[in-house]
Order: C-alpha cells, then structure tokens, then sequence
C-alpha cells in the first residue's frame, strides 16, 4: 500500500504532465489528505458523450473513497498517443490502471505487458485474449441483436432496404454489433443491406459520408449506426436531402443531444443503451486493491431498447424486494453429483449461504430435467425470493421460467446457460467462458503438441449433450483449431461429465479400432481421470503415449498431472457461491445486476502444478 502525499504529487505533474489531469479532494481543514491508491485512467478521447459519461461515473464512484486519487489522460484518438499515456502513468508509480482502448487490438500488447506488473481494468472495448484484471461492457453482439429486432420490427416482414453505418475496421465492438445485427436479419425475407464504414465513428464524418451517398439514399427504411453520434451524424445528412429512413443508434444517453433526447426529438426512432461501468470500475478496483476475493473476469453490462414508447418513463431495473420476513430465501435447483467439480460447487453456494445468513432451499435433480421443473414450481410455491437454476440441459425451460416471472419471482442462472425464446425470463448469468475454455486448451495443445509425423489425431470426450458447456467448449475448441492446420478430431463421443463415462469412451474404441490417438480432449476432469485408468489396464501410458487435456483443474486433476498422467488442466472454478450471495443480495436491495458474471480462471500444466496443489480448494 503507497502513502503519497498530496501536495508533492500534485506540484510534479503541474510540472511534468501537460494533457494528465490529478483529481484530489481537500478535508475540511484545508489539510491535504493522505493517499493510499492512486489509479489511472487511460481515455481512447474525451470528446464523445459516451466517453463523458465514464468519465463522470468514474470521478463520481471516486468520490466515495477518501483514500483514492485518479489521474486521468486523454489520447485525443490517436493510439501511439495513448501508448505513451500508459507509460507515462506507469511512471507516475499508480497502483491499478483502468483503460477505455481506442483500437483495443492495437493497444492488446500494452495491455498485456501493464499486466504483467498491476491489476488493470479494460473498459468497453475488449482486447484480445485475457492478459488483463477485469473486464467491464456490454454484450456488444446482443446490442446488435436488439438492434436487428428494432429493424425488423419496424419493416413488418414487408422487406425493405437497411444501411448500417459501422465504427472503424479495427474496432472489435463493431465487429461484434454488425454480427449480432446480421444474426437477426439474415433470418428476415426480402431485406436488401448495404454496410458503411465511419472510421473515425464520428458524427461530422458519418454526416460527410451520408451527403456523398445523395440519391442512393432514396428507398432506404432503416439506417443502424453503430453509436448516437453517427446516427445523429446521419439524421443531419438524410434531413437536408430530403429522406426519412427510420435512424436506430447506440449508447442512450440523458442530456441535450444525448440518444434519449435524440429519440425525444424525433430524430432517431430507437437507441440501445450501452452504460459505462464506471461506477462498477472503481468498486472493483477497490475489491481488487484490497485483495477481495471471488472479482470476477469480466462484467458484462446489460441493456435496454429505448423509444418514444418508454423514454419519458425512464427505463428502470424492475427492483425485486425480500418478501416480509426476516431473512432472504432462496431456491437453489442443481444438476447433481456427477464429477468432483460439482461437489465443490454444491459446497461452496451452501456455505456462502450460510455466511450470507441467507435460507437456502436446496434440490439435487440427479441430472433429470424433470426433477429440475418440478422443484422450480416447489420454490414458486414456497414464494421464494430468488430461484437459481444450474441447468441440466439448455432448452425447455420457457413454460416454467414463464410461471416464475408471473409468480414475481426472478431467476439466476448459475454455472451453465440456457436458450429461450424471451431473454428476460431470467436476469443474470454467474459462471465459466465455455467457448474461451475450449479455446484455451486447444491453444495449448498447438502450442506443445506438433503435428510433425502427419495430422494430430485429437480424441474428444464430450460432456452431456444438450448442456451449454458440451456445446461451447466444442465450438470453442473447434474454432480455434480451425485457424491451427494440422490437428483434427478423429474420434468424439459423450460421457456425460463423469468418471464411468470417460471410461468407456477409451474401452469402446479400443474395442473397435487399434489404437492411433495422440491427443485426448476431455470436457472435464472426471472424464480425463476416466479415461487415464482405462488406457493403464490396456498398457497405454496417460500423459506420454497420448497427450490428456482437461477442463475443470480439480485437485485430482492436480495429482494427475503430479503424476505426470495428465498434461493440462484448464481452469473453470467451481467456487461460484459468494458472488451468487452478493448478487442475490444487491438485487433485493432493488440493484440492477449485469448480464452476465464471468469469473477469474487459468490454465495450467505439468510445469506448475505441483506449487499450484500447495493451495488448491478443490
């Protein structure tokens, strides 16, 4: 922990730091107060609204803290100046770093090595890879996705032609919004699309590019810009040439030419909020700099359509209040028993239920759907608080999910997701990256296994089938493996995330075929340990014959690469139950929760399990 002393910092960078502003709060007395964290803000610009917004979040959450003291830059959009902005804040000694990347790929390798020596918190903009503390945004594809709906809503199935005006080439978060917004509308008849590029994302240079397009304008039914400023940039250009497209933007914020009063106006139809984070950037980081355990690794924000319909009513969170009685109750709803992981998730959501003095209604559904349903409408019954459901499968929840909304009960998904027709029968989910699972252990089978005597023939065991995490440690892995030549699953079978089922998997084919397997990808641990006791009583030596990668990184799965049977375990962290207690806790206090909570997970392997073990919880 620093002690620094107001004034001495303050008198440095009025010398040194032309462009760094150091915002600091005097007692009472007059007497400068004593610091113990100083954090940096690193901005893309603070030009854009958005970017105001944070801004003004983050110096308002700042208040609230005595002992913290923020020195901000702003790169004025130029990316090698906002390089030299970190350096230039690493030199001043700051103890965290919150950054809002203009090119968040090109600022991925700075990212990267800030890492390496402080915490740092990625606003917005996420980088790539997961070289970084935490994480903060929104789900920038279902931004896209709700602006797709607003599009289709309003061509009606008639068809039409629709412009989308996206940010620059190397911004992720376009790449993600036109993917949200091309799932929605590839699915519509009859629409005819044209895509633009603003590379500055900016309303002068959308309002230029839109002028140019003069007479091509004519027929248009809905332009998507991908923020308030390019759709306002539009409005300008489609006004003065006579046309009327339907304008949908991004970002909704209060305040003159903000996109509600834009909507308020008339001048856009529809904006979809994309909040800041700012307020939730300074609690983490003060989580994180007082080493609080369970921070997560990414925060991902929720967002709201906003029309003329509901933008004088402000769009609030749809505050849920404990029941009249002392303590909170909860209906918790599990898979089952299958494999150690979940023992250790069982245990840990019970004792923090426990600490939270939290009542906790636990139902154990043995890997039944049905059982699951059936307890689901016990706790409506019961007129629980809150129902948490980690589900066996990801589909066929919508008709009791829907009881539990009309029961005004809300629903927490913990662990694994679900699909449904209606996003909002349940709020929030709490758990593991899948598809960045399987990416990862594939990225480290590239990386130690090389295809140097012909293909990798890679021998998959996949966990239940139907089950989120089944489906997307699969695609992730697939997907990594496609840019990765070389390497190809010869063989892949389910076993059901259990120990038997990896077994038989391994006793099944070398029934059936000889042995020709150089790498085997389990989708969980026990699987893996399942697998490495039957391909010992066939002679076949786990971790050197073939290469065994795992998801889950239990303590068996610890003494398994000990033991030099295992080669890597990939991280998902069972230990959910404390954020879920705090989630159930802020939303009875009427607190709006994100989207999603993805928590803190590594990868690790032979090299480092034994001082890993040492510490291990599960």
């Amino acid at each position: 922990m620093k002690r620094k002393w107001m004034a001495a910092a303050a008198a440095v960078l009025i010398l040194l730091a032309a462009g760094v502003w150091w915002l600091y709060t005097e007692s009472g007395r007059g007497r400068i107060e004593q610091v113990d964290y100083v954090i940096g803000v690193s901005q893309a610009n603070m030009r854009e609204t958005w970017r105001l917004a944070l801004i003004s979040e983050i110096e308002d959450a700042a208040a609230e803290y005595p002992n913290i003291r923020l020195i901000m830059t702003d790169a004025t959009s130029d990316g090698e100046k906002q390089k030299k902005d970190v350096e230039r804040l690493m030199q001043f000694d700051i103890d965290l770093l919150i950054i809002s990347p203009g090119d968040a790929r090109e600022m991925t390798d700075v990212i990267g090595q800030v890492y390496q020596k402080i915490p740092v918190i990625v606003m917005d903009r996420g980088v790539e890879g997961f070289d970084y503390t935490l994480f903060i945004g929104p789900d920038n594809e279902l931004i896209g996705r709700q602006a797709g709906e607003g599009a289709a809503k309003r061509l009606a199935g008639k068809g039409g032609t629709v412009f989308e005006v996206c940010g620059s080439e190397n911004s992720i978060s376009s790449a993600e919004r036109s993917k949200g917004f091309d799932l929605v509308l590839s699915r519509e008849p009859g629409i005819v699309r044209e895509q633009f590029r603003v590379e500055r994302e900016s309303r002068d240079q959308a309002e230029d590019l839109f002028l140019e397009l003069g007479q091509r304008l004519a027929g248009v039914d809905v332009v998507f810009a991908h923020n308030d400023y390019m759709a306002s940039g539009v409005y300008e250009a489609v006004r003065k040439l006579g046309y009327s497209p339907e304008i949908i933007g991004v970002d909704g914020f209060s305040g003159p030419n903000g996109g509600m009063d834009l909507v308020r106006q008339g001048k856009l139809s529809e904006t979809i909020t994309c909040p800041t984070g700012g307020k939730e950037a300074i609690r983490y980081a003060m989580d994180i700099l007082n080493e609080v355990s369970g921070v997560p690794k990414q925060v991902i924000l929720r967002s709201h359509n906003i029309t003329i319909d509901n933008v004088d009513s402000e769009v609030k969170w749809e505050q849920y209040k404990k029941k009249d009685r002392n303590t909170i109750q909860v209906g918790y709803s599990q898979v089952g028993t299958e494999s150690a992981w979940r023992l250790a998730n069982t245990e840990s959501i019970k004792s923090a239920a426990r600490e939270a003095g939290i009542s906790l209604h636990f139902e154990d559904a043995d890997q039944q759907q049905e059982r699951q349903i059936e307890a689901i409408r016990t706790f409506i019954k019961e007129e629980v608080d809150v129902i948490v459901l980690s589900p066996v499968v990801d589909s066929g929840w919508d008709e009791v999910l829907t009881e539990a909304r009309e029961a005004g009960i809300p629903v927490l998904l913990s662990d694994r997701r679900i699909e449904t027709e209606d996003d909002g029968l349940y709020l929030t989910y709490i758990g593991a990256d899948f598809m960045e699972e399987g990416r990862r252990a594939m990225r480290w089978i590239a990386a130690n296994v090389k295809p140097e005597h012909g293909p990798v023939r890679i021998m998959e065991l996949q966990g239940t089938l139907g089950a989120s995490p089944t489906a997307e440690r699969k695609r992730g892995f697939e997907e990594q493996m496609a840019g990765n030549p070389g390497y190809r699953i010869a063989y892949s079978e389910s076993g059901d995330f259990t120990y038997e089922g990896g077994r038989r998997i391994i006793e099944d084919y070398i029934e059936n075929y000889p042995w020709d397997i150089d790498v085997i990808y389990a989708h969980n641990d026990d699987m893996a340990l399942g697998a490495v006791n039957a391909l010992e009583e066939h002679g076949i030596h786990a971790g050197s014959d073939v290469v065994i990668v795992s998801v889950d990184g239990t303590k068996d799965a610890f003494q398994a690469m000990i033991d030099g049977k295992l080669n890597c375990a990939v991280e998902c962290n069972p230990l959910l139950g404390p954020q879920l207690m705090k989630a159930v806790q802020d939303l009875m206090e009427g607190k709006e929760l994100p989207l999603r909570i993805i928590t803190e997970e590594k990868v690790y392997d032979q090299t480092d399990a034994r001082e890993v073990m040492k510490e291990r919880r599960y």
